[in-house]
């Protein structure tokens, strides 16, 4: 199997995976609860909710999810092509898949604290996993990108917050402001393990390194860790000395091997290690 065969496989498998413990946080924690937490999830338990008169058990979440769905796409493909939404169809309809095969486990029902807790460290896992595939599972995330693509202004999270809070404050409606009040909890939690599942992954270190022997100490880490070094010129102000200060970027396993060795070769040597968010290129994240 080729690389890009692996790295198409490595996607799907993210965006099924994502999808599943999504549609897990709407039906088995947020549903239960009455949660309403914002996107086209939190839309369909409240036209569930709605509709349990007319419908026994109301409109399952998972039609909900779909119908809401087609349009949004439609208008999209239009406006941002094909290519930008085969990844994004794919996850919207794993999820509404996962939504209507999955069984319902109700976990922490009654427990509001609880629920917000849950669903937001599961939501957020499954929404980061599948950002990682680079797609998204639709609903308002395709709708803040079409209102973007008019008004670039704004950011496609501004224009997801305010989306998600009109959400939310519909839930109020029907659930009380308590429940929105905790659903906003959820919300900021979802925000903070998606993020993190999409850092922690592409997380890197950056390190520089004053040394009196830069050409030996670049060629130990380009053998040993296979990473680019790249030498600065660089003025001690103090001693009013020239000296070649090397830039060396590596992964967070990395960094504990490449102080070893360069306070090996050189103990005086003076190193400073900083994060580094995101990282494109050979060796990091590839974009061809």
């Amino acid at each position: 199997m080729g690389k890009k065969s692996q790295t198409i496989v490595k996607e799907y498998l993210l965006i099924a995976a994502g999808t599943a413990l999504i549609a897990f946080a709407v039906a088995s924690i947020y549903d239960p609860s009455g949660f309403v937490t914002g996107g086209f999830s939190g839309l369909a338990i409240i036209v569930k909710q709605l509709t349990e008169e007319l419908v026994p058990g109301g409109i399952p979440l998972a039609v909900t999810n779909l119908v809401l769905n087609i349009p949004v796409f439609l208008i999209a493909i239009r406006l941002k092509g094909w290519n930008y939404i085969v990844k994004t169809l794919l996850a919207t309809v794993m999820l509404s898949v996962w939504l209507g095969v999955l069984p319902v486990v109700p976990l922490a029902a009654g427990d509001l604290l609880l629920t917000a807790l849950y669903g937001g460290v599961v939501m957020g896992v499954g929404i980061g996993l599948v950002f990682l595939s680079q797609a998204t599972t639709g609903g308002t995330d395709l709708i803040a990108a079409i209102i973007q693509h008019f008004w670039r202004h704004y950011s496609i999270a501004d224009i997801m917050q305010v989306i998600d809070a009109m959400i939310v404050l519909a839930g109020a409606y029907l659930f009380g402001i308590q429940m929105a009040l905790y659903a906003v909890i959820s919300i900021y939690l979802v925000s903070k393990v998606s993020d993190g599942i999409i850092e922690g992954l592409k997380f890197s270190k950056a390190a520089f390194i004053i040394t009196r022997k830069p050409d030996e100490l670049s060629r130990i880490l380009m053998d040993e860790l296979s990473r680019g070094v790249t030498g600065l010129s660089a003025k001690g102000m103090y001693s009013g000395e020239e000296k070649n200060m090397l830039f060396c970027v590596v992964s967070r396993k990395e960094i504990v091997r490449l102080k070893e060795l360069t306070l090996a070769l050189d103990p005086d040597a003076f190193v400073i290690v900083t994060d580094v968010r995101e990282v494109l290129g050979e060796g990091f994240i590839e974009t061809k």
